[in-house]
């Protein structure tokens, strides 16, 4: 359903005598910013943005929607890459950036609990103070952390730790019809009926407004050294990481990266990487309480993939090596960017020992289509962000062959038992693509699931399964 009510003058009144006039924006005085997430691959202005403060607000927003039937989308810092946060009804924008309090960090129980607007980079240097650690470490740290449940975030460290919705204990939630719910809570376990919290983590924003949350904790390892290994070609580098995980050395995170990808980075920062010499690379991260420790795991580790072909083995453990690695990691999107005039992601996982098989196909696409195709990933857990770059297409052979190079990394993906997304999310850009892997069954449970939160279809409506 998606006859929508078209904003009026008294509807703008109604946000004006609940914010005030300094928190309502409409026309020229809302920033283009808001049209658009991070990969800018879809566009639509909200007929008017508000900002809230407060669970209170958002419920009387929601209710005010509910009964008018208005769409609404909630956001956060737009660091979304497939147009989850693009309002394409127009309707209420939401922007949750305002309610970022950190509420309690509770010792005892490992808890921290928080309001949806606090960055993903706040959290982590917060919790330091008290010897504690956030595992989830998505790749771009402005993120909000309501964008990270909405997405189920995963990042680097998903191989030792998990991702995003293992460390949520508790959430509080304001529905499609305003009212207000509390799932989960400071609990270890809970067995007490349907897991909600679950289903909202994970929902891109669909089911609920998500106001408040509960983070699990765990104490901070004292020591992290990273290890950087140049191998002759991608296959070898990647046929290694099944048997790193295999020999129980339970590295915090395995990472792979392309020589064209480091020399961009190299390009963007400006600074040089400490090797650019091989085709290919892991870089892996072990944590733990003492330097023993980690070295017994990443002396084991070293000796595979020097037993399996590498060139060398770079130890990263002073804080200048470190820096100049992982910037140039955490610069790899930005450079891929920065290297052409528009780009598209697909964001596959499959299993482990199909990463390779995987990267080889995307090899050749490049030559099928005669397009440039860059990519880096988790190798740990096989999820892979391939980026498909435009130069100098024209707009009708760009669209062309991305559809073409989309639908073939995507068929790929289930034959190899993959999945449309490992981290990014569904969204608005990669609906087609898992409406056609899932089958009926699987989406008509989610299209029921939808329509038991959000009957009239109002809360970020065109997203995911709808």
């Amino acid at each position: 359903m998606n006859d929508y009510k078209i904003l009026d003058a008294k509807d703008i009144e109604f946000l004006v005598s609940l914010l005030g006039e300094e928190r309502v924006f409409t026309g020229e005085a809302i920033n283009e910013d808001f049209s658009h997430d991070e990969l800018g691959g879809i566009s639509r202005m909200p007929d008017v943005l508000v900002e809230v403060l407060s669970t209170d607000e958002v419920s009387k927003i929601m209710k005010y929607a509910y009964e008018n039937v208005i769409p609404v989308v909630a956001r956060g810092s737009g660091t979304g890459l497939v147009g989850a946060s693009v309002p394409i009804f127009g309707g209420i924008m939401i922007n949750m950036c305002l309610m970022n309090k950190i509420l309690e960090i509770d010792e005892e129980n490992l808890t921290l609990t928080l309001e949806p607007g606090v960055l993903l980079m706040e959290i982590s240097k917060y919790v330091e103070e008290y010897d504690l650690f956030y595992p989830p470490d998505p790749g771009e740290k402005s993120a909000t952390i309501g964008g990270n449940i909405n997405t189920n975030a995963g990042g680097m460290r998903a191989v030792k730790y998990g991702v995003t919705r293992d460390y949520i204990r508790g959430l509080e939630v304001v529905l499609p019809n305003g009212e207000v719910i509390n799932t989960g809570g400071k609990v270890v376990k809970n067995s007490s009926g349907y897991s909600i919290k679950d289903l909202i983590c994970g929902s891109e924003g669909t089911l609920g407004i998500v106001t408040k949350a509960i983070l699990k904790l765990i104490p901070l390892p004292k020591k992290a050294i990273s290890l950087l290994i140049p191998f002759p070609d991608l296959d070898m580098a990647i046929s290694t990481v099944p048997k790193i995980i295999k020999s129980k050395a339970t590295p915090t995170a395995i990472e792979f990266m392309q020589r064209e990808v480091i020399l961009a980075a190299e390009e963007f920062l400006g600074k040089k990487f400490p090797d650019n010499s091989s085709d290919a690379y892991l870089l892996l991260t072990f944590d733990g309480n003492s330097t023993e420790d980690i070295e017994k795991d990443y002396e084991k580790v070293a000796n595979i993939c020097l037993e399996e072909g590498a060139f060398d083995v770079f130890i990263i453990d002073t804080d200048e090596r470190k820096e100049a690695v992982w910037s140039a990691r955490g610069a790899f999107l930005e450079a891929v960017k920065a290297s052409t005039t528009e780009i598209d992601e697909c964001d596959v996982v499959v299993p482990r020992n199909k990463v390779a098989e995987f990267i080889k196909y995307t090899t050749l696409l490049q030559k099928q289509f005669d397009v440039r195709i860059r990519s880096f990933g988790h190798a740990g857990d096989g999820n892979l962000h391939v980026y498909v770059l435009k130069d100098d297409l024209s707009e009708e052979a760009w669209k062309r062959k991305l559809a073409e190079v989309f639908e073939a990394m995507y068929t790929k993906s289930v034959e190899l038992e993959g999945l449309v997304s490992g981290e990014h999310g569904i969204g608005f850009a990669k609906k087609s693509y898992m409406l056609e892997q899932c089958g009926c069954e699987y989406v008509g449970l989610m299209k029921n699931i939808k329509l038991a939160f959000d009957p009239k279809n109002i809360l970020n409506p065109g997203k995911v399964c709808q």
